[in-house]
Order: structure tokens, then C-alpha cells, then sequence
């Protein structure tokens, strides 16, 4: 027993080893301003991410190519990108007003410009966390390419198999497969991928779209060919990072122009004298929680409200949506959608212009003045100290803001537990670093309890990215004096601008509260819970709504 555990935590200072150098390495690369990931100048992100084998990417250290995990990086990558032999970093540089269309991954919010049938150009807007994000999943396919390229090249002057020629042929036809050449396509890209066909099988459909539907094809195909033409030709798929990039990195242009919007709305509405609580969320449940309830109640009659909020959350509720939308911005709330690159969306609630009697809060008490609630979608990683930090800063540095309360709500990896519970930090520990931050949580376990939902409590560690997690080191985490949780990429960042703001710059009171809550997104110690598989579904509909109306409560003064 004691040398398992004397190889276990091995393997777990081996793996935050491999996270800290991935993270100088990367930086490094960035400030060298072009590198290529499967040359010489890419051998350490390579090594390191071998090295580390996160969950979320399966079996990316095996000779078969790694499919769920291949599907998790391509949802948030730009379609098109296995193509490009260059992909260009940018900061925002204005393609937004040029003729290139954006194209927007379908679970990663930034824009992405396809210049030409070579190079994807991807903006860059929401900190380093998005380079890490990205540079780590580029990291992740090209290693997958060169598998691909292992098993179809059959020497070095470019002779390849069979089942390359067929799969080569299938994707250059440019035409929608009939069932028989799809099957047939399949049998030969699962040769080339070493996984049974049923594997294969399984998963081809969520690759594709409507458009596309065998887009996993393309993907195999061209990763592959690009792959082969590094080794046979030389020609290496480079990444570089745009001059005005590297130069606005860390001076929160994009959280400065988005925070100053924000307060000029505030001044322009006469809030900005005003008790302010400021809640991270998404942009459904503060809304949906105040207004769902009065706004469909001849729709769903009978219905609770966490009935309601369940129904709100299928496809096919966007009528009902549009309702309870159409009600708030009639009562008091105010829609800034995002438009200075900081890719977050803001609701504004002046409580002075709800009828709270027809609200799900009809005891709400606000004493004599009414506050405003300024609900932000959630941030990304760094991003969120760039937001918070130039949010809570004083309005044209004389006006203070009165900000009363601080509220993060959002999901997060569970290392005790399962999709759907909730946890409830007391701090935050920053991987990577020396830096942790304790705090006073206004959220306890015991409010969640008897609603059957497994509640914790304890610290939390704020991880680089949640791509590059191991089940050695977080088991560590959990099992060690730290007594982690769970993890997530925000919280310390949080953290770090409210105690800056409270503690050091007084830019809003000492005593600012404080309230943090998430709900399990997945569980990366339970082989089959990562976040590659697969989405919560309507798991996460009932803690979204209870750790919601518990920071409404509390704001409202209800007892």
C-alpha cells in the first residue's frame, strides 16, 4: 500500500510538473511570436501534454486515435481550421468590418476569419486563457494528425495505404455519401484510426451538421493529409501571434471598453448612485427566477417553478423564452449585449420598476433605496479578474461605486460526487502558483440540503484550463491536506478583484459580501463523467435555479 501511494504521488508532482511547464512554455512561445507545434520549436507543449495525459482527452498517449476527445477540441475550434497550415493569433483588428465572415465554434464563443484555403486567423479577446485553450487543443489534434499519418504512410517518399487512397477518394468527391459509401468510408477511416467500425460509427453523426453531414471524414482526411505533407515535403503547419496582439495582451483593453459601458448605462438610467450586487451567472436564471413565473402563468398553470424553469430549458420553448424576455425589459431590466470584444452579455434589474408582488420574491425588502443587479455572463479563466477588476473600479475615478454584494455562480469539475451536485467553496487555491484566497462564503451547505442534490464544502482549485487535467494530480488534491472539491478556471481571478477593490484600492466597501456556488459539470476521477462526455442536459436546470433563488434571497432580504 504505502509504495502505491509513494507511485501515485509520483505521478501526480510529475503532472504538475508537466502543467508548469506547459504554462512557461506557452508564454514563451507567445512572446517568440510564431512556433511550430510539430517541430522543434513544439517538442515541449508535445512532451508535456504526453506527459500529462488529461482526462478529457482519453487515450491520447495510445497508437489509436482518440475520438471523444477528438470531438470536444472540434466543437470549440472554427470548422475549416484542420485544413489551414497557418493559424494566425490576432487581437480584435477589425475583420469584423471587413468582408470575411465570422465563423464562431458552436461551444466556444470568439470569432474566427477563414483569410484563405491556408490560414485561419482567430481572435483573441479574452485573455491568456484563451491562448492556453487553444494552443492546448492545436496541441491535442496535431498529435492525433500525426497518428493518422503513422498508420497510412507507408515510407518516406510519400506511398500511402489502401484505406487512405478510399477515404481520399470519398472526401474529394464533394458530394452528400449515399448509406453504402458512408459505411464503406467508415470501414476504411476506421483502419486508418485503429478503432473498430462500430466505434467510428457511433460517434460520426456528432461531427457533422446539416450542411456538412460527413464532416467527419473531412476532419480525418485533412488532418491527415497535413500531417504527410510536414514529413514527406516539409511543410510545417506554423502558428503565430499578431504583433498588436502580443501588444495589448494584459493591459484589459477589451474588460476596461466593456466595464466603461456598463457604467455609462448606469449613469444614464440614474443608477450609478445606487446599492449595487453584481452576480457572474448565466443569462437565463436571475431573469427567469424574478419573472418566469407571472410571465407563463396562463401557459403552464398548475406547473412549480422549477417545472417551469425546466420547460424554459428544451429546444423548443423559444416562444416562452421570448415571453419572459419580452416581460423583464418591460419591468426594469436592461439588455447590453456584447459588442467591445469582451464576448460577455450584461442584464441590468432596476428593482424600483418591479411589481414584486407579481414576482416569484413577493416578500422581496430592499429598506429605502431599491438596488440594481448587474448579472454578467460567465467569464473566461484570467478573464474574469480583467472584467471584475475594471468593473469595480470607480466611474471616471471619482465616482465610487456602492456595490454591496458579490455573487459567482457557475459549474465546475467535482472530485466527490457526480454531474448535477453542488459545491460550496470557503477558498480557492491557484494551481500553479503560491497564491490562495480564503474567504467568508454568505452561501452555506446547509441551505441546499433536503432537495435531493449531493451538497459540498470545502476549497477549490483554480486550474489553468480544464483540458489539462489529470486524474493523478486531482486525486492528490482531493485526497491531501487540501481537501479540494472540485475545480474550475475563475474563481481565484474572482477573488483576486474583489479583495484588490475591498481591501487595497477602496474603490467599493471592506465589507462587500461575497456569495460563491457550482454546480457539477462532470466528475474527471470517474472514467465516462469527463467533460468529453457529453453535456448535463436538464441534470443542470434544478442546482442552476436553487443556487440562483439562495443569492436572490439574499439580496431580497428574505428570511
Amino acid at each position: 500500500m504505502k509504495e502505491s501511494k509513494n507511485i501515485s504521488r509520483t505521478r501526480a508532482q510529475e503532472s504538475s510538473a508537466a502543467i508548469e511547464k506547459m504554462y512557461i512554455t506557452m508564454r514563451h512561445l507567445f512572446s517568440r511570436g510564431f512556433y511550430k507545434p510539430m517541430g522543434v520549436s513544439g517538442d515541449s507543449l508535445r512532451e508535456a501534454l504526453l506527459t500529462l495525459r488529461p482526462e478529457i482527452y482519453g487515450n491520447i498517449a495510445d497508437e489509436k486515435v482518440e475520438l471523444k476527445g477528438l470531438l470536444y477540441v472540434i466543437e470549440r475550434l472554427p470548422m475549416g481550421i484542420e485544413e489551414c497550415r497557418y493559424i494566425n493569433l490576432t487581437s480584435d483588428e477589425g475583420y469584423s468590418k471587413s468582408h470575411f465572415q465570422p465563423i464562431i465554434p458552436p461551444k466556444r464563443r470568439r470569432n474566427c476569419y477563414r483569410i484563405d484555403d491556408e490560414q485561419m486567423n482567430i481572435e483573441i479577446t479574452r485573455g491568456r486563457s484563451d491562448i492556453y485553450d487553444i494552443l492546448t487543443h492545436l496541441t491535442f489534434i496535431f498529435i492525433e494528425s500525426h497518428k493518422i499519418k503513422n498508420r497510412v504512410l507507408l515510407d518516406d517518399n510519400g506511398e500511402v495505404s489502401r484505406d487512405w487512397l478510399k477515404l481520399e477518394e470519398a472526401v474529394l468527391k464533394n458530394e452528400y455519401l449515399t448509406l453504402v459509401e458512408k459505411e464503406i468510408a467508415i470501414s476504411h477511416a476506421a483502419n486508418i484510426l485503429g478503432r473498430s467500425f462500430e466505434d467510428v460509427l457511433e460517434i460520426y453523426d456528432d461531427f457533422g451538421s446539416d450542411e456538412v453531414p460527413d464532416r467527419f471524414l473531412h476532419i480525418i482526411f485533412w488532418l491527415g493529409k497535413l500531417a504527410i505533407e510536414e514529413v514527406v515535403n516539409n511543410n510545417k503547419r506554423t502558428i503565430t501571434f499578431s504583433p498588436i496582439l502580443r501588444e495589448r495582451l494584459g493591459h484589459h483593453i477589451h474588460g476596461e471598453i466593456w466595464a466603461t459601458n456598463i457604467k455609462e448605462v448606469l449613469k444614464e438610467n440614474h443608477l450609478l448612485e445606487r446599492p449595487i450586487h453584481v452576480i457572474s451567472a448565466n443569462m437565463h436564471s436571475v431573469m427567469n427566477s424574478i419573472f418566469a413565473k407571472s410571465a407563463l402563468k396562463a401557459s403552464f398553470k398548475g406547473k412549480t417553478d422549477f417545472e417551469i424553469f425546466e420547460e424554459l430549458s428544451r429546444p423548443t420553448a423559444n416562444g416562452h423564452r421570448t415571453t419572459v424576455i419580452e416581460t423583464a425589459l418591460e419591468h426594469g431590466m436592461l439588455f447590453l449585449p456584447e459588442s467591445e470584444g469582451a464576448n460577455i452579455d450584461v442584464q441590468i434589474f432596476d428593482t424600483a420598476k418591479i411589481d414584486w408582488s407579481k414576482t416569484s420574491f413577493p416578500n422581496a425588502n430592499f429598506g429605502d433605496q431599491n438596488p440594481v443587479l448587474i448579472v454578467m455572463d460567465y467569464a473566461f479563466g484570467e478573464q474574469a479578474y480583467e472584467t471584475v477588476d475594471e468593473l469595480l473600479k470607480p466611474y471616471k475615478k471619482h465616482v465610487h461605486l456602492q456595490v454591496e454584494s458579490v455573487s459567482i455562480m457557475g459549474k465546475a469539475g467535482i472530485l466527490e460526487g457526480g454531474k448535477g451536485d453542488i459545491m460550496i467553496p470557503n477558498a480557492h487555491i491557484n494551481e500553479g502558483t503560491a497564491d490562495n484566497y480564503y474567504f467568508e462564503n454568505e452561501l452555506t451547505a446547509e441551505m441546499f440540503q433536503g432537495n435531493g442534490i449531493g451538497v459540498y464544502e470545502g476549497a477549490m482549485v483554480t486550474v489553468l484550463g480544464t483540458s489539462l487535467q489529470n486524474r493523478d494530480l486531482l486525486k492528490f488534491f482531493h485526497e491531501s491536506t487540501w481537501g479540494v472539491i472540485g475545480l474550475e478556471m475563475e474563481g481565484s481571478h474572482y477573488q483576486k478583484a474583489i479583495q484588490s477593490a475591498s481591501k487595497i484600492r477602496k474603490s467599493i466597501p471592506k465589507d462587500v459580501k461575497v456569495r460563491y456556488a457550482y454546480y457539477a459539470s462532470d466528475n474527471p476521477l470517474e472514467t465516462g463523467s469527463t467533460l468529453a462526455s457529453g453535456g448535463l442536459g436538464t441534470t443542470g436546470v434544478k442546482p442552476t435555479y436553487l443556487i440562483t433563488i439562495k443569492i436572490l434571497e439574499q439580496i431580497f432580504n428574505i428570511k
